[in-house]
């Protein structure tokens, strides 16, 4: 495993980091998977399966010293049906982060992620209310998800004036989707913040996962929602037409097609880590092996000329739920 600095900050992160959203026994021996492979960052968030998801990735860890983890969560979507439990009120965040907390079996985390941009609370509410679980020691670095490059840079200011430490930013980053690239990278390279990139194999669709354009049973995007929606503009048949060749790509560079894309995502020098998700030990093995594969320009060009025009780069576009935009 190969290790990186996060943003300008002094917080050393593996290139590889878990994601748990699984709240049964695999999560639990992926985590420990992880942990045996070298991965010290584990995120997840508040309102995966109701908090279910937290408990999890703490019974995965519960055997390992606690400063040898970089433990990342966060707030932002619905954890329950009244109104103050969604957003980054002040009121939220201190209930959700306390949640947390007694979920995750600890007094602090390491990360603490916004994990979208609320229309509804000025900013410096929410940063106020940050500054002051920073100065109770609940949280150490903050970071942002999916905010356009203008929200990053006004929370660059408003973070500054009240001390808190943001360091870090989680967009979907991948092969097909480099919308970051233009503007937001920019932002949070001149804010001091690096990239958690997230959705590298764009929801397995890089992996070879949909070649025949049907949704697995079982899988995340087979049960519906978000992820679904997210997943089926890229069954596109010319699309995957594409993404097959990419096999021989990934098999002449001496990795699986997993690993080609998250390594891939990890030759961009401002991603500090990949975050990569696993529905077992054995794929946690096979993404960690990606770590500290330097491809070659013949490699990088072969994937540009494959994708081709299906490669997204609009900086006006982003993975937020339209309810959840401006409104």
């Amino acid at each position: 495993m190969e290790y990186r600095r996060l943003g300008d900050s002094g917080l050393t992160v593996s290139e590889i980091a878990y994601g748990n959203w699984l709240t049964h026994d695999t999560s639990v021996r992926c985590v420990r998977a992880a942990l045996d492979a070298g991965v010290n960052l584990f995120h997840t968030a508040a309102a995966w399966a109701g908090g279910a998801a937290e408990e999890a990735l703490a019974e995965g860890l519960a055997e390992t010293p606690r400063e040898d983890v970089v433990l990342s969560t966060g707030a932002f979507w619905p954890e329950g049906a009244r109104p103050n439990r969604r957003g980054l009120s002040r009121k939220h965040l201190f209930a959700s982060l306390h949640g947390s907390l007694r979920r995750l079996r600890t007094d602090y985390v390491d990360l603490y992620h916004l994990l979208g941009f609320d229309y509804q609370t000025p900013l410096e509410e929410t940063f106020l209310a940050l500054s002051d679980l920073v100065r109770q020691g609940k949280i150490h670095y903050v970071g942002t998800a999916e905010w356009t490059a203008d929200q990053i840079q006004r929370a660059a200011v408003v973070a500054a004036e009240y001390r808190v430490p943001l360091v870090a930013n989680q967009p979907h980053y991948s092969m097909l989707w480099r919308v970051p690239e233009a503007q937001v990278v920019p932002a949070c390279q001149r804010a001091g913040m690096g990239q958690l990139a997230s959705v590298a194999m764009a929801q397995g669709v890089l992996t070879g996962k949909y070649a025949d354009g049907l949704v697995p049973e079982g899988s995340r995007a087979e049960v519906g929602g978000f992820a679904r929606g997210s997943i089926a503009p890229l069954l596109h048949p010319e699309l995957l037409a594409r993404i097959e060749p990419l096999r021989g790509v990934a098999e002449n560079a001496g990795l699986t097609m997993a690993q080609l894309a998250i390594a891939w995502a990890l030759q961009n020098h401002e991603v500090a880590a990949v975050l990569t998700g696993a529905s077992s030990p054995d794929q946690v093995v096979e993404n960690v092996k990606a770590s500290g594969r330097v491809l070659e320009l013949d490699v990088l060009t072969q994937v540009d000329h494959l994708l081709g025009s299906f490669v997204q780069t609009d900086p006006r576009l982003t993975f937020t739920p339209p309810q959840y935009r401006n409104a």
